[in-house]
């Protein structure tokens, strides 16, 4: 595990002073459970203060990027920025659910891909390398990994949303949400959906649940309309309100 762990910190580009602060970050209670170790040695008190970190810095980004939005707003903004669903989708990109360490009945039910595992070993994360680096080294892994490419982010999160208003204003046409597939077994099953506008399939998604699976297809059907309408046209679309 201590290579796969040292493939992590490359990947962060951050290497830890403390290297069991990385390991307990990774550390699921469903494993210390397993491994029969005391309740606090799981990554859940490192969440805890990742968590404090990631909302004093993700709220300076956005007081100091957004002078004119009002405080409701800001409030607004950060929560949909640091949520459960954005937190995953960073920990995916991170592919984060590979180092986990995880009880056997987790690993089994799906836990390295499971949102709510993956976001909160992100926060904890951030926990241990705030405690081992400092502050400086924890928000320069939350500018890079977190606030990184919030407009492509937005478009993923609000996607279902941004294609309903491209198809009203410019198509006039139905969309449709299909469920076409399921696979794996009860505990662990993965959804495939077509998104259809008019009678035209325009994008597919897979996820854990249908909800996920819609997304991703409303996601990639945005995509494709955007290549064919070319950026500039498509901007407005995906602009702030």
């Amino acid at each position: 595990m201590k290579d796969k762990l040292k493939e992590l910190e490359k990947k962060i580009g951050y290497e830890f002073r403390d290297f069991s602060l990385l390991r307990r970050a990774m550390m699921h209670s469903s494993y210390t459970n397993e491994k029969h170790l005391p309740k606090f040695q799981c990554n859940e008190r490192l969440e805890f203060l990742g968590d404090a970190v990631l909302e004093l810095v993700s709220s300076e980004f956005l007081f100091l990027e957004n002078p004119k939005i009002s405080e409701g707003e800001l409030t607004k903004t950060r929560a949909s920025m640091v949520c459960e669903p954005s937190l995953a989708f960073c920990a995916r990109d991170l592919q984060l659910g590979e180092y986990l360490l995880l009880g056997k009945g987790e690993e089994a039910t799906g836990g390295r891909g499971r949102d709510s595992i993956t976001s909160d070993s992100m926060e904890a994360l951030i926990g241990a390398i705030y405690l081992d680096g400092g502050f400086t080294n924890a928000k320069e892994f939350i500018h890079r990994f977190i606030l990184s490419d919030l407009e492509h982010k937005k478009l993923f999160f609000d996607s279902k949303t941004i294609l309903q208003e491209i198809v009203q204003a410019d198509m006039g046409e139905s969309i449709t949400y299909r469920l076409v597939g399921e696979e794996g077994p009860d505990h662990n099953k993965a959804f495939r959906v077509e998104v259809r506008i008019g009678e035209t399939c325009c994008g597919a998604g897979k996820g854990r649940t249908k909800k996920a699976a819609e997304q991703e297809a409303a996601y990639q059907a945005i995509l494709k309309l955007k290549d064919g309408r070319g950026d500039s046209q498509f901007a407005g679309q995906t602009g702030d309100n």
